[in-house]
């Protein structure tokens, strides 16, 4: 019996140690486990914070629009120059300038870039709030292309040279606004215009650093149409300038729907659920259609206005925004070209399909197989494309009693084509029973 008690101890014994090395292994087992869980959130965390950084600072460059400018010479490697030096020295100059520069009053915010080499930022200038912009690294001269980027050369502020009469600056801008948009009766009126901002101090003369950051400035869509347009509610102002730099009205919202997330929840999320999104975070259907007016009424602005007509290349939500009053405002006008521009370029351009002859996302030609060349006219006006960027925004949630009638008429208006003179008349036709249908709903809304 005491045998059997011994051994029935020691068997417990036995079994208590194994247990015991079973747990200490089952412990150490869940500890590498943990330990190894742990450092790969470390690892990813890390990468992932280390990835938007980098992003953040290639994309956020806004101390170099104060501070740096590259000059690329032919004999010589880039030089980095400041900006602020430049406009010490007297080779730039704008209304900006002494802000920038000396008071430093003209303060960059929140970076809004896109592109690495066009800055973006919101900002304030003494009491205005103001959109910040600058180009980096690229001259300020547009080309015709898929990419619709600066073209890669010197950006040295070397146009109008020195010597160079008021009377002969006068004829330069004459001559650029000429190619830019076509023979005009009025171009001499237009002329007028550009030299009465290139006047930035508003003293009656312009000298030539004016002249230089003026002349740089030009040779941007944006800033031209600004210019043509000031008067007009739907762009924003153009408040000041130096250089390359320039200060344009603040849009409150800028976009016409959709919600911001982090661009790695961006990367999950379904095609179909995002644009379900989009929708959802949207004003009431009154605002909707008041802000949809704005867009019709800044197509009527651009298309065939007093100094030519102007293509929108690119009609995404995201270039439209809207103030608290819900007026429509416009966000980014650089893919908005001069059509006489447009003609020139696709000319000028060989294809084999008609997918050769696009410029930017939405202005698109035909490929003249027989010449293998683009054909200048586009195949869609501006009103089409607004309206199909319209149409599921304006859709949703519509009045029952005039959906039907609205989508009839925006599908009428999305099968708009051609740039003849019939197409002209039915384009007016289209915008201004859109136009009345939209505001005959709301007329009588404290929306209105």
């Amino acid at each position: 019996m005491v045998v059997i008690f011994a051994y029935t101890e020691l068997l417990l014994l036995a079994v208590a140690d194994v247990c015991l090395s079973y747990r200490q292994a089952r412990f150490s087992y869940l500890k590498v486990k943990y330990l190894f869980f742990t450092w790969l959130a470390v690892f990813i965390s890390s990468w992932v914070v280390y990835v938007q950084y980098s992003s953040y600072t290639e994309l956020c460059r806004g101390h170099e629009c104060k501070s740096t400018i590259w000059a690329h010479e032919s004999t010589n490697p880039p030089q980095c120059l400041c900006q602020c030096d430049k406009y010490r020295k007297g080779v730039i100059d704008g209304s900006a300038c002494s802000s920038l520069c000396d008071k430093d009053t003209l303060y960059l915010g929140k970076c809004l870039s896109t592109k690495s080499n066009n800055q973006v930022y919101s900002g304030s200038w003494g009491d205005l709030e103001g959109v910040i912009k600058c180009q980096m690294g690229d001259v300020l001269h547009y080309v015709l292309g898929a990419e619709m980027e600066p073209r890669k050369e010197a950006a040295l502020f070397d146009k109008p040279t020195k010597g160079t009469s008021v009377e002969k600056f006068k004829e330069m801008v004459f001559s650029h606004l000429k190619a830019k948009v076509g023979e005009q009766a009025n171009l001499v009126d237009l002329a007028s215009l550009v030299l009465s901002v290139a006047d930035g101090n508003k003293d009656g003369h312009i000298s030539l650093p004016e002249a230089k950051s003026a002349w740089a400035l030009l040779q941007l869509n944006e800033v031209l149409l600004m210019i043509i347009l000031q008067d007009k509610e739907h762009t924003p102002k153009l408040l000041g300038f130096c250089g390359d730099l320039y200060v344009t009205e603040k849009v409150q919202y800028t976009s016409l729907y959709g919600v911001s997330v982090p661009w790695l929840m961006e990367l999950w999320i379904p095609s179909g659920v995002r644009r379900s999104m989009d929708q959802w975070f949207t004003p009431s259907w009154p605002r909707k259609a008041k802000i949809s007016i704005g867009l019709l009424e800044f197509v009527e602005d651009v298309f065939h206005g007093t100094f030519g007509n102007f293509l929108m290349c690119d009609v995404s939500a995201a270039n439209f925004g809207y103030n608290d009053k819900h007026d429509l405002k416009m966000v980014d006008m650089r893919r908005i070209v001069p059509e006489a521009s447009l003609r020139e370029a696709m000319r000028d351009r060989r294809c084999e399909a008609d997918e050769d002859c696009v410029y930017g996302t939405d202005c698109r030609t035909s490929c003249d197989l027989t010449k293998r060349r683009c054909t200048p006219e586009v195949i869609q006006p501006n009103l089409a494309k607004a309206c199909l960027a319209l149409r599921d925004y304006l859709l949703r949630g519509a009045p029952s009693e005039i959906r039907e009638e609205l989508e009839k008429q925006l599908y009428s208006c999305m099968a708009l084509k051609g740039t003849t003179d019939q197409m002209e008349m039915e384009h007016s036709l289209i915008l201004n029973n859109l136009k009345t249908l939209l505001w005959k709903k709301i007329s009588y809304t404290k929306d209105s």
